[in-house]
């Protein structure tokens, strides 16, 4: 495999920026300055319906939310 081909499965793959590279997860998460928890969130919820296992992806999307409200409410994680 040529190193061009491996660095695009790391460096935006086709599902990263499916709405365009403006809206990539990446780029979202630091625009609003987003934790690591609902950073994980925003991305698993983006790329869900590209990737193949939709419901899987929300279904940890909804795992870093409840991490993320867990935190703010004090509880221990």
């Amino acid at each position: 495999m040529s190193k061009l081909r491996e660095e695009s499965k790391v460096d935006h793959p086709s599902h990263y920026n499916e709405c365009g590279e403006l809206y990539e997860a990446i780029n979202v998460i630091e625009a609003w300055d987003l934790n690591f928890n609902l950073g994980n969130a925003l991305k698993y919820i983006a790329r869900a319906k590209y990737k193949g296992k939709e419901v899987e992806d929300y279904e940890k999307a909804i795992w870093y939310i409840d991490r993320e409200i867990k935190r703010v409410k004090g509880a221990k994680v």
